[in-house]
């Protein structure tokens, strides 16, 4: 089943009055539910641009971004056609973001900066999961520290709490371990690929790191703007 699909997607930016870069050009793309996806290019391919057209943090040039979701009776939403502020409270209730540089809050514990999304959107904290999420992301101990006080893998750990604890319907991961070494790279994508497994969250991530990409049950090649390749590993059919 897709939770998302991208029909027709480009994105322009005006250098001025008579030139214009492309970023991406007619990106047909279909997200299937409850599945680790990765999209994999080079520096400048458009694979942010594209994260973040899918996420509402930027509105394409022309196309659709749709997304399927149950408890909407028409069936399914088109980012394009909300407005900035309809696209905020989407994104709060929809999209669950991980980003390289972590975006903690420096004056916020990491129990703090966990349940911040929630008093943000006026939910209540069901404290019972976010110590479950936690627990299994091995920060449980360090909920009472500040993030100067973390390795960077414990805050990357904390960010993808944050994520978690809203229930998502998709969670976009922007070259999540970038800014980590070798080991703590390695549990980050174990981490997230066991909240696939058994939480069945769906999450695109993107990376320049083709060893990591193996580790997702799909890949998407961009290259120059466009869907160059898409595979799926064939364990993970």
């Amino acid at each position: 089943m897709n939770i998302a699909q991208l029909y027709q997607v480009s994105k322009y930016y005006d250098i001025n009055k008579d030139n214009s870069v492309k970023a991406l050009e007619c990106i047909n793309l279909a997200i299937k539910q409850g599945k680790f996806q990765a999209i994999v290019g080079t520096s400048g391919s458009g694979k942010s641009t594209l994260l973040h057209i899918l996420g509402g943090l930027d509105y394409a040039s022309k196309g659709k971004v749709c997304f399927y979701l149950k408890q909407n009776s028409s069936g399914f939403v088109d980012l394009m056609d909300l407005t900035n502020e309809e696209l905020t409270k989407f994104r709060r209730k929809h999209i669950g973001f991980i980003f390289q540089n972590y975006n903690l809050v420096p004056m916020l514990t990491v129990i703090e900066n966990i349940i911040f999304p929630l008093q943000l959107d006026g939910q209540d904290v069901p404290l019972d999961f976010v110590y479950e999420i936690m627990e299994k992301l091995n920060i449980i101990e360090q909920k009472e520290k500040y993030p100067n006080q973390l390795s960077g893998g414990q805050q990357q750990r904390a960010a993808i709490a944050r994520a978690l604890v809203l229930r998502p319907d998709i969670i976009l991961a922007d070259e999540p371990t970038g800014n980590l070494d070798n080991k703590n790279s390695q549990q980050v994508v174990t981490l997230l690929q066991y909240f696939v497994k058994e939480y069945k969250q769906t999450i695109v991530m993107v990376t320049h790191d083709n060893e990591i990409a193996k580790k997702c049950d799909r890949i998407i090649y961009i290259e120059d703007g466009q869907v160059a390749k898409d595979e799926w590993n064939d364990k993970f059919k």
